[in-house]
């Protein structure tokens, strides 16, 4: 996964960023003009954790201006997340129809375009092209110039604080955000009987944790054998463990699985959708993860998070607030990854193999008897 982004940090570097350098001489953007219902553009590209995350930005922009209509402009890995979304009009994908949905955001008259992505300068350049005469984005690099209120970005605060900063600079108005309050609701995504089935398995058991043992790079993986090892320990104090995942997580999940054979782990991995995804998560007690997006997704939706960390950014993207525990073992080379990129491990990711399992399971069971839900 890493030669991908790495090509994709490349070829941003190389068009975005000479599309940064003659945006300007292309198009002039419009004059402003004072409204009740502007036409609000919110681009989102990434995966799951940065458009959960971006949920409480939006909620706020929408009671901010009321009477606005609110597109985002997004991509089909984190496309599930936004579709059920009440604070948006209309959800547009650029990696599906890419030239028709590009050419329609651009002819579309937007009168504010907020672009939410904090490093690459392609977004930018879009953003620009739009000629909305109110523009916002992160001042990271060159893309700094393109926008007409440019916001600082900083590694050390909560993402979602940091996509709120955004919509201040559109209304003025500063925004608070409560750490210990869900932000994601999902009672009305009960589909095809999961609650049932979740409310069935947990039946004689004292608590249900949920994990989740893949990751899109592998130096957020803590391991297969790990988690299936957790699961073991857990089934003996009597909890049971449901696996979530996409289809490409199967293998992992079997791993996790082989480890109990007393009806003590439910697997959904590869069944759900995105949404069934979320609302399976919503009705666990626990969900143990390292830094990926079903973490995000747990914290959005209230359940207290178990979260592993190395490589990421803790300040940055682990879950706060009360019921939320982050295993971290600081190692010298952590955290690496800076602007979604994680660089390959020359270390064999010491800093997760140093997590050990037992310390895993205390920090379990800590929070199950200790967590205020």
């Amino acid at each position: 996964m890493n030669w991908k982004i790495e090509g994709i940090k490349k070829l941003d570097g190389i068009i975005g960023g000479a599309g940064c350098a003659v945006s300007k001489f292309l198009v002039s953007p419009r004059a402003y003009e004072e409204k009740d219902n502007p036409k609000i553009l919110v681009i989102r590209p990434g995966g799951i954790g940065d458009a959960v995350l971006l949920y409480p930005a939006l909620s706020e922009l929408r009671r901010s201006i009321p009477r606005s209509r609110i597109d985002v402009l997004a991509e089909k890995r984190n496309a599930g997340i936004f579709e059920v979304c009440p604070h948006i009009d209309n959800l547009l994908l650029y990696d599906r129809e890419f030239h028709n949905t590009i050419y329609r955001v651009i002819k579309e008259g937007y009168d504010i375009v907020i672009d939410t992505e904090q490093w690459h300068r392609l977004s930018a350049v879009i953003t620009y092209l739009t000629r909305a005469p109110v523009r916002v984005g992160y001042g990271t690099n060159e893309r700094s110039g393109l926008f007409t209120s440019p916001v600082s970005y900083s590694h050390g605060d909560y993402e979602a604080r940091s996509f709120l900063n955004l919509i201040t600079a559109v209304t003025d108005e500063e925004y608070e955000f409560n750490e210990n309050e869900p932000f994601v609701t999902v009672e009305k995504w009960a589909y095809g009987g999961f609650g049932e089935a979740v409310t069935d398995f947990r039946d004689g058991k004292k608590a249900v944790v949920g994990m989740f043992a893949g990751a899109t790079v592998l130096e957020r993986r803590w391991g297969a054998e790990r988690f299936g090892a957790l699961a073991g320990e857990l089934s003996r104090e009597g909890v049971g463990t449901v696996l979530v995942g996409g289809k490409g997580d199967a293998r992992d999940s079997a791993k996790v699985s082989g480890f109990t054979d007393n009806g003590s782990i439910l697997d959904f991995t590869g069944r759900t959708s995105l949404k069934e995804t979320a609302y399976i998560i919503s009705r666990l007690d626990l969900f143990v993860s390292g830094d990926t997006g079903l973490m995000h997704l747990a914290y959005g939706v209230g359940t207290p998070t178990v979260s592993l960390f190395g490589a990421g950014i803790q300040e940055k993207w682990a879950p706060p607030g009360v019921n939320h525990l982050t295993i971290n073992k600081h190692v010298p080379c952590s955290p690496c990854t800076k602007f979604g990129y994680t660089p390959s491990c020359p270390y064999g990711v010491r800093c997760l193999g140093e997590v050990t399992v037992e310390e895993v399971r205390e920090s379990v069971l800590d929070l199950l008897e200790h967590s205020r839900i």
